[in-house]
């Protein structure tokens, strides 16, 4: 949704927090931020890095349930489709136009199985993950009885222990069951090491990965025994990319916050031993909140609380304020240490929230802003699509 859009009808504060135009200074809060220009450099970025090492760059639409920044994404950073988790998410990605769409996870409800194989009647390629042969057989009956085809990514357990097969012998075998059953085709691996993201250290992630890899690579040479080349060995994140672009046998990243940075994101480190905040990745997210109270001297309290974020990895940080600090949050209020009582009633601060993903989920709106103005206003499409 942008300025060219009709906003007669809609209420600043009531439907929306902002439409385009007006100054960032008079939007209405709690709401999520987006600094486009951090947004679209960081977007660049990832598209050039991916290109250089000769990857596809499917972005993981879980993250910003956004089909406009999913767009944004493929326009100027040369994504390749998105990720998916759910089948409601997936389809909400391929009626709003995205044409590649991996439901990264596995599917075996039966209503969502043949919601699933009505996908590509959208014009998609839909492509997911499987752990179990038996639900190779729920796929392929679906797909037959709709006319479709759905490519199927055979998951490995990369050391995460949620999903996947965990032997090289155990992928081939569902491998060889998917290019036998009708309305299937064998798409290649999902071999994405979720658990080693977050880890702060560059070398205890490389160990992991290089776990990984190992695995990865020994189901693709079994796969390759048997007569199977699989077109797609798939995985990466924001916290390990580099060693998947790097290893000889992935060839498309999943990565999904770099387009925004979190703070538990921000803490980890490169192999420089330096932030992937102070460089490598920008912070272009935020939840943008304003002081309500400030009755104690030392403490202000903010209308952002834990029903506009998600705390799971922590609390936020309040961007480019060292002299304050989020402490603490309720349904409704949230805590800003201010030692020194630098705040006032009505200031507005921007918080980086510690989880991006569940944060977004509990939003409608993303207000797009530049040069202090709002440029842009963009739904959270897929939100609440859970299921």
């Amino acid at each position: 949704m942008n300025a060219s859009m009709d906003f007669e009808h809609l209420e600043i504060g009531f439907d929306v927090p902002a439409i385009p135009g007006m100054d960032a200074a008079d939007i209405q809060t709690p709401c999520l931020v987006l600094d486009l220009d951090a947004l679209e450099r960081n977007i660049r970025k990832m598209g050039d890095y991916a290109k250089a090492h000769g990857m596809r760059l499917r972005v993981h639409g879980k993250m910003h349930k956004s089909v406009d920044i999913a767009k944004l994404q493929e326009q100027i950073g040369g994504a390749d489709g998105v990720c998916c988790q759910k089948v409601s998410e997936a389809e909400v990605f391929a009626r709003g136009g995205i044409k590649d769409v991996l439901v990264s996870n596995e599917v075996r409800d039966p209503l969502k199985i043949d919601r699933l194989a009505q996908l590509p009647k959208l014009g998609a390629r839909i492509s997911v993950c499987v752990d179990d042969i038996v639900n190779v057989a729920e796929l392929s009956e679906a797909a037959r009885k709709h006319g479709t085809q759905l490519e199927i990514l055979v998951e490995i357990d990369c050391g995460a222990g949620r999903c996947g097969v965990t032997t090289p012998d155990a992928a081939v075998a569902l491998a060889q069951a998917v290019e036998a059953a009708e309305g299937l085709k064998f798409g290649g691996i999902q071999a994405y090491q979720g658990s080693a993201q977050h880890l702060d250290s560059f070398e205890a992630r490389e160990d992991k990965l290089n776990t990984a890899i190992a695995l990865a690579k020994d189901v693709v040479r079994g796969l390759r025994a048997v007569g199977l080349n699989p077109e797609l060995v798939s995985g990466g994140g924001t916290g390990s990319y580099v060693f998947e672009s790097n290893s000889g046998i992935y060839n498309e990243l999943q990565c999904g916050s770099y387009a925004f940075m979190d703070a538990d994101y921000g803490r980890i480190l490169g192999k420089d031993g330096i932030r992937i905040d102070q460089g490598e990745w920008e912070y272009a997210f935020f939840i943008l909140t304003q002081v309500m109270s400030h009755l104690k001297a030392d403490k202000a309290i903010v209308d952002a609380g834990l029903k506009a974020q998600s705390v799971d990895s922590g609390l936020p940080v309040v961007y480019g304020r060292g002299n304050v600090e989020y402490t603490k949050c309720s349904d409704e209020h949230g805590e800003i240490a201010d030692p020194n009582g630098v705040l006032k009633v009505g200031e507005k601060l921007r918080l980086i929230p510690g989880h991006c993903d569940p944060t977004v989920n509990v939003h409608d709106w993303y207000v797009g802003v530049r040069n202090g103005k709002v440029e842009t206003l963009w739904p959270v499409s897929a939100r609440g699509k859970g299921y």
